[in-house]
């Protein structure tokens, strides 16, 4: 007899936290900028496009760095922002010297008074990922339904950021999960 799927993905949270959390402690914070190197030769940069990244929370990697040679390049930064439990995220406009507020589930995002904005490029967090572009979340589900929400009005480019270390062979997903475009790692670069 076969677990639910949502005990399968459950276990593997569990798994891929405490490998995260063991890949991490290797770094001293250059995997971000190694990160940035292989998305700016991938040629995803230009000028003007809305890149959102993330604050990291316990031991994801900190787009920050990658954010900021973004801005540098001329592009417009964004962080995602928790507005409900089911509802996909709202993106707003973020500089480093802005007010953030805390959510619920612990993070921090621009304060409501930000200017909304759609995302060219999103960059994700998660706990594994897998070669066909399927990624382990947290299990609220909110890029899912984030990325399926911007996918019918724009083509904007999802993309996982991890450690190389956080590769699992298969990560278990359902008709829900939206696939990633690409992985990058501080090794390379992942095109399912």
């Amino acid at each position: 007899m076969s677990l639910p799927l949502a005990e399968v993905k459950q276990a593997a949270r569990k798994a891929a936290s405490k490998i995260r959390k063991e890949v991490a402690a290797q770094y001293d914070g250059s995997a971000s900028l190694k990160i940035f190197v292989q998305l700016q030769e991938a040629g995803l940069f230009k000028d003007g496009l809305v890149i959102s990244g993330f604050l990291p929370i316990g031991s994801e990697i900190d787009t920050r760095p990658i954010l900021e040679k973004c801005r540098e390049l001329g592009m417009v930064i964004s962080l995602p922002c928790v507005e409900a439990v089911d509802a996909p995220l709202t993106f707003r406009k973020w500089h480093p010297d802005d007010e953030l507020v805390k959510e619920s589930f612990g993070t921090m995002a621009p304060a409501p008074s930000a200017e909304e904005v759609q995302p060219d490029i999103i960059l994700s967090p998660m706990l594994a990922f897998d070669r066909e572009g399927f990624r382990l979340g947290y299990g609220g589900g909110f890029y899912d339904r984030s990325l399926e929400k911007l996918r019918k009005v724009k083509s904007a480019v999802a993309i996982g950021v991890a450690y190389a270390g956080q590769e699992i062979d298969a990560v278990p997903h359902d008709h829900l999960d939206q696939p990633l475009d690409m992985v990058v790692t501080e090794k390379e670069v992942i095109r399912p």
